[in-house]
């Protein structure tokens, strides 16, 4: 994902008071351990989770809670039309269990 530059503090802040329904709704699809990290070099954005169960972290653009909190961010972060974060798909290149 990609933050617009300036925007660090604000989006930290915002995180930092997550919305208690959106991290209830996180925590129900079975994702846990989630962190986002920022390269200031560029200003990009890096989520990593732990999911457990059948359902994809990726479906929670369906829920009306997630489209609003896309909305609140979408002045912070480069966005598609929806308002959803353009992200990159990347490959994993190693592993260690």
């Amino acid at each position: 994902m990609q933050l617009k530059a300036g925007c660090k503090e604000e989006y930290r802040k915002r995180h930092d008071q997550i919305w208690p329904e959106l991290a209830a709704l996180i925590q129900s699809k079975g994702i846990s351990d989630y962190a986002i990290f920022l390269d200031e070099s560029t200003n990009t954005l890096f989520g990593v989770q732990k999911q457990s169960g059948d359902e994809s972290s990726q479906d929670l653009g369906l829920n009306l809670i997630v489209k609003r909190w896309w909305e609140f961010m979408a002045d912070l972060m480069e966005t598609n039309p929806d308002n959803s974060p353009v992200m990159t798909t990347l490959e994993e290149v190693f592993y260690l269990e």
